[in-house]
């Protein structure tokens, strides 16, 4: 198979497994994105600490997924809000774990594992505060349009870049992503404002179309610094792809790259006007 077809077979599953997770029940919803968590962190890990200090990786995983477990169990199970100090056991083990690391050569390198849970396991872990209302009942919807106004902001950048490009040339951060344009910029927002506004309509995104659509256009902005805030870590290191995990679209920090700083700053949005 070409890889057209490998990108749109792969692209259309993941896709299906995204929204079966995040519809069906809450199990399904942690299972996801434990497992994204987990993907993205050892990706992060790969690309700024190679192979070195395995252990301490994985710890720090360990430290991201208790985080969320512990996020999880105060959004469904009404967990006392003030255990998510709890989480920081972890980060404090890892820290003290470093002592004992004999190699103390690359010891600098361990200030992306801290990176790394500021980056990745936060937002991720957050994503409990949008998944679940205050009652504490589960409900992937608001989630799943997050995704999807996420996804077509990338989908609309692409799309206009491509076919507006060599027409419109300027380049949105040339020094960090060489083939983004400012031409898709504006393709990505007109998109992601036009993707709210049919959730608006078909009655998935429940707030006032004019907090509907601001949030879309928030969303995408900070998606687009997602996007050059990894690109900026792979220039850097040289690496073209976080991974290989999904066939002809690299790694899961590839596909959740805008996420990890659209999907807090929609929350923050929602939450400032007590709508989340």
């Amino acid at each position: 198979m070409n890889n057209v077809t490998v990108r749109t077979i792969s692209g259309v599953a993941f896709i299906l497994v995204m929204v079966a997770c995040l519809v069906f029940n809450k199990y399904l919803f942690a299972g996801l994105m434990v497992f994204i968590m987990a993907v993205m962190l050892l990706e992060f890990y790969e690309i700024t600490m190679g192979h070195s200090y395995t252990f301490s990786k994985i710890l720090a995983i360990l430290a991201g997924e208790f985080l969320f477990g512990v996020m999880f169990a105060a959004s469904s199970y009404h967990m006392p809000m003030r255990f998510i100090a709890l989480a920081m056991i972890p980060v404090f083990i890892v820290m003290i774990n470093s002592l004992y690391v004999k190699d103390k050569e690359e010891y600098g390198k361990f200030s992306n594992i801290y990176t790394g849970l500021l980056y990745i396991a936060v937002p991720i872990a957050l994503a409990n505060l949008i998944a679940f209302d205050k009652a504490g009942n589960f409900s992937g919807n608001l989630l799943l349009c997050f995704f999807i106004i996420i996804w077509c902001s990338d989908v609309g950048a692409f799309t206009f870049g491509i076919s507006f490009g060599k027409r419109f040339p300027k380049k949105l951060f040339p020094t960090v992503s060489p083939k983004k344009t400012w031409v898709g910029f504006i393709g990505g927002v007109i998109s992601s404002v036009l993707a709210a506004f049919i959730l608006y309509e078909i009655g998935l995104l429940k707030f006032p179309l004019m907090h509907s659509l601001i949030l879309a256009l928030i969303m995408s902005v900070a998606g687009v610094y997602g996007d050059l805030y990894e690109s900026q870590w792979k220039r850097v290191y040289g690496v073209k792809d976080s991974g290989n995990i999904i066939p002809g679209h690299g790694g899961l920090l590839d596909r959740f790259d805008s996420t990890l700083m659209a999907m807090p700053f929609g929350a923050i949005y929602l939450g400032l006007f007590d709508l989340l």
